[in-house]
């Protein structure tokens, strides 16, 4: 296609989009109102039967646990299958070191410079609240807005951090492949291990089968709630920096090539 072509594409795509965002807007009810019995039968009963004061994580891993747990493999998947395509094949690292691409030399030469000084405490700085933040998020979700999907993201962008205020070695040495693809694959088998559980002592897939704590905004009250934002945060923090490190991979390949080449 064309350059003209593409551009025809873009533009079309995109009022279609507006069309049908403006026509799904335009059948909202006012800012609010609720008509919905599912929200205020929840409000009136959450707290009493789970112990949980955010009535939105009650739902999420608890009332609506199964479908969460959909949701999570989605993202899971996603992530898998997007390591799969983008991970270097050992025929395309042959490829690339027998014949040389002007244009990746031209890359290559272009690369941004180092760091400053400012750059980099102010990233080591926000490394360390970031994870207490994440870890906050997590393990607070239950009593209060957060939960394992906001927190696992917000962990995530520690990585991001050491890279953005490091080099490429350092980022390489802190997210291992294997390490990051069997921290995601726990996170996501501890929610099924959680949900069989409930099904063995309870009869009912993802069933509470702990103690429900206290019911006055403490993390041990909740039941399975926080040990299942708990999987959700890990499985969600090790797919986001690897589907982070998998888009990084070649750049900083080609990268650390280049800088063995100047040494």
């Amino acid at each position: 296609m064309s350059a003209r072509g593409r551009k025809v594409a873009v533009i079309a795509g995109g009022l279609g989009l507006a069309a049908l965002y403006l026509w799904g807007a335009s059948g909202l009810p006012p800012a609010g109102v609720y008509h919905g019995p599912y929200g205020i039968v929840l409000n009136q009963v959450a707290v009493t039967e789970r112990h949980s004061t955010d009535i939105v994580t009650s739902v999420n891993f608890d009332y609506r646990g199964f479908d969460t747990l959909g949701e999570e493999f989605i993202l899971f998947a996603s992530v898998i299958g997007a390591a799969l395509l983008l991970r270097k094949q050992k025929d395309e690292a042959e490829q690339g070191e027998d014949s040389k691409d002007s244009g990746e030399d031209k890359a290559a030469s272009r690369r941004p410079p180092p760091p400053s000084d400012a750059v980099r405490t102010l990233g080591v700085g926000l490394v360390g609240i970031n994870v207490v933040f994440g870890l906050y998020i997590i393990t607070h979700g239950q009593v209060s807005p957060g939960g394992g999907f906001q927190g696992g993201v917000i962990l995530a962008t520690a990585p991001l951090l050491v890279y953005l205020a490091g080099d490429p070695r350092r980022f390489l040495r802190i997210v291992p492949h294997t390490l990051v693809e069997v921290a995601e694959s726990c996170g996501a088998t501890g929610f099924v291990l959680l949900g069989l559980l409930g099904l063995l002592r309870a009869a009912a897939f993802l069933q509470n089968v702990v103690p429900l704590g206290p019911p006055d905004g403490k993390i041990t009250s909740g039941g399975t709630i926080p040990l299942i934002s708990a999987t959700t945060g890990l499985e969600v923090a090790a797919g986001f920096v690897l589907l982070l490190s998998v888009f990084l991979e070649q750049t900083l390949q080609k990268r650390l090539k280049h800088e063995r080449e100047e040494k």
